[in-house]
This record gives structure tokens, C-alpha cells and sequence, in this order.
């Protein structure tokens, strides 16, 4: 037994020392198509209609980037997403936003990895991955009270590049929409199949740094493999995430919100 324990061991160390060698971020992903349009037309003054009002939409949106002590993820308006192009499971509704986050499979499935080797084989071997999605319809802090949130106000723009990476995580099945794999770890969801592997140090935050890059940020995934380190990141220059809430109820100042 012992022996057996030590030639485990070894595999382990020897699959940890090959993994070292693979790309951190995830690979071939789609490019970036935003470009920041500056106009040189003269502006004219227009009297619309309040019809015309109601349908423009506002140049800017916010999003919602939430943690725990290991794990990060993302809160969208599910609306932007699906008019920048994002592909939904069959049946998923339509909810006001959408939570979003990657990891190992077996983690999700069994909400966690329950012993050693299960552990083990999730950092140190190539392991299947899936992308959560969940809905909601409350506020985000209603919704992820135990959570760390933080918000940013970004270009409508900029959801052409999120929706292109989401999309590219999944694995289409043969009508062309994600594989459903099985229920999120909470809220009702689901998880799609990812064609993407997860190993460590490729772990559930440098999704997150994909993420964040899509939304025109700029961010080095080797210090953002913990969640903290992300986010130290995240709040500075030209990032720019401010944070409304700490989790477990109150800000620091006693105030439920900031």
C-alpha cells in the first residue's frame, strides 16, 4: 500500500512538472473587436419622439465581478449578452442577469472536491471543465449576499468581445448551442461542457482574467490565480472595479451599502 501510495505520488509530481510547461490562459481565443469610436461630425440638435427615447439604450452598462476566499466569477445583464451575440443552453428563460463562472467539473458536479485524490487529480491532471450560468432576478446583492461584489460601468460595446469568449468556452452541440452537462452548484442554473482543460495553475481565476480582458481591462494572469491576487488587480488602474460590497452583510462602515 504504501509503495502504491509513493508511485501515485510520483505520477502526480511528474503530471504537476508537465502541466508547469502548458499555456496558463486558455487557448486560440477569438480577438478583441473593439474599437473606441471617436466622431468628428458636427452635432446637430434632433427633437425625438418619446417612442425614439424609449428604444435607445444607454452607450454604457455596468457589470458585476463577485468573489469568495478561492473563487471568482462574473454578473451580466443577461439582456446585453444575447444582443452581443451570446448563445444560450435550450430552455434557459430569460432572466434579468446572469452569474457566470469556469472551473473543474467535478468540483461543480459535487459541489467541491470531498477527498485527496479527487483533489489531486483536479489540479494536477488535465480535467474536464464547465461553465456555470446561472439566472437571477434580484439585485446582485440580494442575490450574492456572502459574496465580495464589485462593479465597473462599461462600454455596450464591449459585449460583442465577452459574448465571443463565452460562446468559445462552450461545446456547441450539433444545433449550435451549448452542451448542458448538468445542474449549477446553486440558484437553479446549469453547467455547459467546456472545451477547455483545467489544471493548476489554469484554474477557475484566469477565466476570470479572460473575462475582464474581453471588457477592455488589463490584467497578468500569473499573479491573478487567486482570487485576492485578481483582485488586486481588478481595483486598480485601468481596471477600475469598485467595491460595494464585502460580504456576510456589512461594509466596514457598518452600512449596507456603499
Amino acid at each position: 500500500m504504501q509503495r502504491l501510495r509513493l508511485i501515485n505520488l510520483l505520477g502526480l509530481l511528474l503530471s504537476a512538472a508537465a502541466l508547469s510547461s502548458c499555456s496558463l490562459r486558455l487557448p486560440d481565443l477569438p480577438a478583441h473587436t473593439y474599437r473606441k469610436e471617436v466622431s468628428t461630425a458636427k452635432v446637430t440638435s434632433v427633437n425625438a419622439s418619446s417612442s425614439d427615447k424609449k428604444e435607445q439604450k444607454d452607450p454604457d452598462v455596468l457589470v458585476w465581478l463577485i468573489a469568495d476566499e478561492l473563487h471568482t466569477g462574473m454578473v451580466f445583464e443577461y439582456d446585453w449578452l444575447l444582443e452581443s451575440g451570446f448563445i444560450p443552453p435550450d430552455g434557459f428563460g430569460h432572466p434579468k442577469y446572469v452569474t457566470l463562472s469556469w472551473g473543474n467539473r467535478t468540483a461543480y458536479v459535487e459541489k467541491g472536491l470531498h477527498s485527496p485524490g479527487k483533489f489531486m487529480r483536479a489540479m494536477f491532471t488535465r480535467s474536464p471543465s464547465v461553465m456555470e450560468l446561472i439566472p437571477a432576478n434580484w439585485n446582485v446583492v440580494e442575490v450574492c449576499p456572502h459574496q465580495r461584489i464589485w462593479r465597473k460601468l462599461v462600454s455596450r460595446e464591449r459585449g460583442r468581445d465577452v459574448a465571443a469568449f463565452l460562446n468559445d468556452c462552450s461545446t456547441m452541440g450539433p444545433d449550435g448551442k451549448p452542451i448542458v452537462c448538468g445542474t449549477s452548484s446553486w440558484g437553479g442554473g446549469v453547467l455547459l461542457e467546456s472545451r477547455h482543460v483545467y489544471f493548476l495553475p489554469r484554474v477557475c481565476n484566469v477565466w476570470t482574467v479572460h473575462v475582464i480582458e474581453a471588457l477592455g481591462g488589463e490584467m497578468n494572469a500569473w499573479l491573478a490565480i487567486t482570487a485576492n491576487g485578481l483582485i488586486r488587480q481588478a481595483v486598480k488602474p485601468p481596471n477600475d472595479f469598485e467595491q460595494i460590497w464585502w460580504g456576510g452583510g456589512l461594509a466596514p462602515d457598518q452600512e449596507r451599502f456603499r
